[in-house]
């Protein structure tokens, strides 16, 4: 069996038999891997604690027909310790994590790996709100999987913005004239808010009202459910403050 080594971060673990478990990981270089974890269940376990979620490892796997097996952990950043310490922390960063697996496959995705782990960084130190930083992932990694949103111009006419009107459909704003019936519409402070989620400007999100927050993580959770396959579970346990 070929053996390979890359760093990832644990996305989601679920045990096998008695012992051993099944660990899904975003790699840097190989995509999504599944691979069992042989014994880590066992108290004696030399790497139980390095494969959880959250976790940013260095690992070596053994290529395997179906699944692969790791043979070594080494811890890079432990996360995970910081985020379960806070409700809100940890639900963002199980949105985010299920948004990661359902977003890549097994070919290689560096984008969305070094997204995915500026995101638990920026969580783990509470840089942050935890709203406006999973809203912020969430927004561009549909942009790395080429669903990116406009909060620009008109989608239809190309008219200047800024607009208010907002169609999932179409994926971006659309001005007065061609605003479609029961178009969602937003206040100037939240479509400047998206707009600053999707850039990186965190001035002008961390400066937002509780108000704007709440509108733009409406639209944020149904551009990702319009978008992404069967949806996201993990959303509507998020604790929005």
């Amino acid at each position: 069996m070929p053996l390979y080594r890359d760093e990832a971060v644990v996305l989601r673990t679920h045990k096998l038999g008695e012992a051993d478990r099944i660990v899904t990981m975003l790699s840097h270089y190989n995509g999504q891997i599944r691979a069992v974890a042989k014994g880590v269940r066992k108290t004696g376990s030399k790497f139980g604690s390095r494969l959880e979620p959250f976790m940013v490892v260095d690992v070596q796997l053994y290529e395997g027909k179906n699944l692969d097996t790791v043979s070594q952990v080494e811890t890079l950043s432990s996360y995970g310790a910081e985020i379960v310490k806070d409700y809100a922390t940890y639900t963002a960063a199980t949105a985010m994590v299920e948004t990661a697996e359902k977003l890549t496959g097994d070919v290689s995705t560096p984008q969305q790996y070094l997204l995915l782990l500026g995101g638990l960084r920026a969580l783990s130190r509470q840089e942050h709100d935890s709203s406006l930083i999973l809203d912020s992932y969430l927004l561009r990694a549909l942009s790395v999987a080429g669903w990116a949103p406009n909060f620009g111009d008109c989608a239809i006419c190309s008219k200047s913005g800024p607009h208010r009107a907002f169609v999932l459909q179409l994926g971006g704003v659309v001005c007065p004239d061609c605003k479609p019936a029961g178009a969602a519409t937003m206040s100037e402070e939240t479509a400047a808010l998206l707009g600053a989620l999707l850039s990186g400007d965190w001035g002008v999100a961390d400066a937002s009202s509780e108000g704007s927050r709440a509108n733009a993580a409406g639209i944020v959770a149904a551009y990702s459910q319009w978008h992404i396959e069967r949806g996201l579970k993990s959303l509507q346990h998020v604790e929005r403050t």
